[in-house]
């Protein structure tokens, strides 16, 4: 059985699969990034989760090859440079390491280029040739396709729209140093900095006034809006405000079709959703509205960034 390896690193966790030719992860596990410091130990820890993968499955495993996703991934070099959101500083030479223990074809993507790659070959972008695939997770991603071809950059850096100023230097930080980054107002992260803005700005009653910050997580913030909290409410509304100025500006550099959303804040669904939507059709240009579609990705819910990894591998095989 033909299989191919695909491996998300995320600031938060690393989410390993093996995904067919489909793009349907058969088996998957994952580990927390932050728990292995040194390099060698981590690049151990991806190894034994491979083969602890391929003796899961009934049948003999072939493994085609091995495709990575992950933060500040140069294509051209095969490193990992500078990423704010990953516990190794500088740049990291993960894939000649990675190839070391485990000598296969391998190749690796800035993580949202490599969700659009998997968008356009598993997903709900296969008929499209122009979109944007956002990823909304530790930070903010984002993997650009124009022409039917996916932007790449010079140096395998494009897309990192996480860290353009919406704020002319009057703001939050990014973990890249950028005042006013959308990545600091627009991710996983961002809205529970959000969070503490608006308790601060506002009176309302609460039940965030008695969380701290590190008790703080996603899942509440939803659950908080369902419950008709007004911080959460005000929350959300900021952040879609962001975010549909910031879409709005990026139709402006490709005129792409479609926006895919993916990651754990659209996980918030019309708390977020909705507030987007108007938004960003608030703030398109006349000659762009009504045009651009936002749509949440075709790939499985839990396993969208393995299939996207493993979309670098498979592309080959199409």
């Amino acid at each position: 059985m033909d299989l191919v390896v695909g491996i998300d690193i995320g600031g938060t966790k690393t989410k390993i699969g093996l995904v067919d030719k489909e793009g349907v992860c058969l088996e998957s596990l994952y580990f927390r990034t932050r728990e292995y410091p040194d390099l060698t130990v981590y690049l151990n820890k991806v190894q034994e989760s491979v083969h602890e993968l391929t003796t899961r499955l009934p049948k003999d495993v072939h493994l085609l090859g091995c495709g990575i996703g992950a933060p500040n991934a140069s294509s051209r070099n095969g490193t990992i440079e500078n990423a704010s959101n990953l516990v190794w500083k500088g740049t990291v030479p993960i894939l000649a390491r990675l190839q070391e223990k485990m000598p296969m074809p391998m190749r690796i993507m800035n993580d949202a280029s490599a969700a659009a790659l998997g968008e356009m070959l598993f997903g709900n972008a296969k008929e499209m040739t122009d979109f944007i695939a956002i990823t909304l997770g530790t930070g903010f991603g984002a993997g650009i396709v124009a022409n039917g071809k996916l932007i790449d950059g010079y140096d395998g850096f494009a897309g990192e729209l996480g860290h353009v100023d919406m704020t002319l230097g009057d703001g939050r930080v990014t973990g890249l140093g950028v005042k006013g980054g959308l990545e600091a107002y627009v991710s996983a992260t961002g809205l529970k900095r959000t969070i503490l803005y608006m308790l601060s700005k506002h009176m309302d009653e609460s039940k965030f006034r008695s969380i701290s910050y590190n008790d703080l997580h996603g899942e509440d913030i939803t659950q908080a809006a369902e419950e008709g909290d007004p911080i959460a409410l005000k929350a959300f509304e900021y952040t879609a405000d962001i975010l549909g100025l910031a879409l709005a500006n990026f139709t402006a550099f490709t005129q792409p079709e479609a926006f895919f959303l993916m990651g754990g804040l659209i996980n918030s669904g019309k708390w977020i959703w909705e507030p987007l939507q108007r938004q960003f059709e608030h703030y398109l240009l006349d000659v762009y509205k009504g045009k651009v579609k936002l749509l949440r990705s075709g790939l499985p819910p839990k396993t969208t960034a393995i299939s996207g990894a493993a979309a670098l591998i498979w592309e080959d095989y199409r």
